[in-house]
């Protein structure tokens, strides 16, 4: 009888270790199942993680494309009666072809930011004079729209979107440029703010007499023309200037000389213009308009 009940409890033991092996190896199963699963679900997570950025950066780099027609220097130069001067569009990578104007006449370029309060501040204290002197032919005004403001508009990048547009109205109804250029500061929002929609901008652009721009300022046709030119100003060099680049907006040069004066007073403007043209131009511009009543501002 003793020896059957050493028998029985070493069957038990027996039993008792073959039970715990077999726990064991299932267990070890289990943990080598879920081992290769978390490390397919981590593969996964990563390279979906590889894959977004992938997407992020291809679809945030847009190959250049094409600039507008009508502005091969990089802007749009305006003559006599608000008419624009034609010119073929600046093939993407192009440099740009400087603009010329005929002796005597002075030429005026500005480089300008439509989110820019100082530009605002020039546009609106002198537009009045150089509408004048381009009706009587004795000035051309050459406007670079650039953007440098781009991230001061809460992430809706105003200052691309409406050079973009300034960029549409140059292609498709030059003519209109300079009113649309004066409707952009006129309706100028402040720095900071989410400024004007693109439907705004539409809006805007068909007041001031262009059409069939919807599209190209939805889709920002140009967008990647108006980085690349804004990369040209403020990198240098400006052609027919002394002036190595574009350091702060506005930007304003007459017959290639940088105005530097107050941004706020038409008469001193006025005097630059004529001190470096020529006494033709005082001959035939009219008398400044009446002195802006704002008060001047820092000036950058």
């Amino acid at each position: 009888m003793a020896g059957d009940g050493e028998t029985n409890k070493a069957s038990k033991r027996t039993h008792v270790r073959e039970k715990a092996r077999q726990l064991r190896e299932t267990q070890r199963k289990r943990d080598l199942r879920n081992r290769v699963l978390l490390q397919g679900g981590i593969g996964v997570l990563v390279i979906a993680a590889i894959v977004a950025v992938v997407m992020i950066v291809v679809s945030s780099i847009k190959p250049e494309t094409p600039g507008p027609k009508n502005m091969a220097s990089d802007g749009i130069v305006i003559g006599q009666d608000l008419v624009a001067q034609t010119s073929p569009a600046l093939a993407a990578g192009a440099s740009p072809v400087p603009a010329t104007s005929e002796p005597g006449v002075a030429h005026i370029r500005v480089y300008v930011d439509y989110l820019c309060p100082w530009c605002g501040q020039f546009e609106r204290t002198n537009v009045e004079q150089i509408e004048g002197w381009l009706n009587s032919g004795a000035a051309v005004l050459e406007v670079h729209p650039i953007a440098v403001l781009t991230s001061k508009s809460q992430g809706t990048e105003y200052s691309l979107r409406a050079a973009n547009a300034a960029a549409c109205v140059a292609n498709s109804s030059p003519d209109s440029f300079f009113a649309f250029n004066r409707a952009l500061f006129e309706n100028q929002p402040e720095e900071g703010t989410s400024g004007l929609t693109d439907d705004q901008l539409v809006k805007l652009a068909s007041k001031a007499g262009a059409s069939s721009i919807a599209d190209c300022v939805e889709e920002q046709t140009f967008a990647s023309w108006v980085q690349a030119a804004t990369e040209r100003a403020v990198s240098g060099p400006l052609p027919g200037t002394e002036v190595e680049r574009v350091e702060a907006t506005p930007t304003v040069l007459v017959n290639g000389l940088q105005y530097k004066g107050s941004l706020t007073d038409e008469e001193e403007f006025h005097a630059f213009v004529i001190a470096t043209n020529s006494e033709t131009l005082a001959t035939t511009t009219p008398s400044p308009s009446v002195s802006p009543t704002d008060e001047p501002a820092d000036e950058k």
